[in-house]
């Protein structure tokens, strides 16, 4: 079984989010099985700037990073080497929504016969769900063409039933397959947090106007001084500008420490008391899963698909626009934070493993491979 994934970045470009970390997982495990096969067919962008080029790291499988000239994604040689890539492959894995590699690698794989699955990875929820979204009328364009052009029994991936939903609000009657992503879960947790009587927030994302980061500089104002807000990750240079001048202006209670990842992200949950994610959409929200991997309640929007943070007790959902976030952020901290935590690890643990993750791709592709998908997976 020979799997290619189209993509327009890849690991290690983690500045493009969460998106990077479940790709990779779905073509680390699905190497790992005998008889399969994965290749990866990439751009080179580690970042906005031209010259923001990634370095490629070992992998088990190949990854070609083709050169990109402009924008996120537009690379000539990825076209070039896209027509070869896809007659070795028995399943084209196609990830992205409203980037150059997607309308291509659709009218190739019609060409060629192959079955296509398409991860949106939450673009089309946005455009769905966001009233702000930029550039709708283009993204309908697109996703117009999209339908024309995708493959007869193409398959839409999507990670939960919400985005399942909002994804064929967009294109119409599309097969699915529900497969949500997968979160390492660290054997321990870091040290036990400071009881110095102060609450520790922290965000970790893309900073962009959708994640509701706004929101949540407005709730800083109206909490009393012993909560903090601890702000992590990178986004639009002016945008982020903006953000810090606010932040200056908090006489320390706001802090912005730029993208982390690795130990540097471990750490900054381990420091945390409440995560909190006023997102106007998400996907999935891998950030939220991460942050109750290492043991930090959540506090998150109902337009993610994680309305069953209050039936585990590891945290709440709230409806944003009707709903006053520093009122909920000071209700939720008054509750036992630790105890919550735990209970979202658990939860973590049990339905958000690796491996169920890596079956339900491997039974997918499979079923594409020999034509036999018969429709809804979940």
């Amino acid at each position: 079984m020979k799997i290619l994934h189209i993509v327009p970045t890849f690991y290690p470009a983690t500045y493009w989010g969460g998106p990077i970390w479940s790709t990779k997982a779905i073509c680390d495990g699905i190497a790992a099985l005998d008889g399969a096969e994965v290749r990866v067919l990439t751009g080179d962008a580690a970042g906005p700037a031209i010259a923001d080029r990634v370095v490629p790291e070992p992998l088990g499988y190949p990854v070609h990073y083709a050169r990109r000239i402009a924008g996120h994604c537009i690379s000539p040689e990825l076209l070039a080497r896209m027509p070869g890539a896809i007659q070795w492959a028995d399943v084209v894995h196609v990830t992205g929504t409203y980037n150059m590699p997607v309308l291509p690698a659709f009218v190739l794989a019609r060409v060629l016969g192959k079955p296509v699955v398409w991860s949106p990875r939450g673009g089309l929820q946005a455009t769905e769900d966001w009233p702000d979204a930029p550039n709708r009328r283009i993204k309908h364009g697109f996703e117009h063409l999209a339908n024309l052009l995708r493959p007869t029994g193409a398959v839409l991936h999507v990670t939960s039933a919400q985005e399942a939903s909002q994804g064929t609000a967009r294109l119409g009657q599309i097969a699915r397959a529900i497969i949500p992503n997968a979160v390492d879960v660290p054997a321990e947790l870091g040290p036990d947090r400071a009881n110095d009587g102060r609450c520790r927030l922290v965000f970790l994302s893309r900073l962009h106007p959708k994640k509701g980061i706004e929101a949540l500089f407005a709730a800083m104002t109206r909490l009393p001084p012993r909560f903090i807000l601890d702000i992590y990750g990178t986004g639009d240079t002016e945008y982020v500008h903006m953000l810090q001048m606010r932040a200056d202006m908090s006489k320390g209670r706001i802090r912005l420490h730029g993208h982390v990842e690795g130990p540097a992200k471990a750490a900054a949950f381990a420091q945390a008391d409440l995560f909190v994610l006023p997102s106007h959409s998400e996907n999935f929200g891998i950030v939220v899963a991460e942050a109750l991997a290492h043991g930090v309640p959540v506090l998150t929007t109902q337009t993610t698909p994680w309305q069953d943070l209050e039936r585990h007790g590891c945290g709440r959902c709230i409806d944003l626009p009707n709903s006053d976030l520093a009122a909920e952020i000071a209700a939720i901290s008054a509750q036992d934070l630790a105890q919550m935590g735990l209970r979202g690890r658990a939860w973590v643990r049990r339905d958000f493993s690796t491996a169920a993750m890596v079956d339900a791709f491997e039974n997918l592709y499979r079923a594409l491979a020999e034509h036999a998908f018969e429709g809804v997976m979940a």
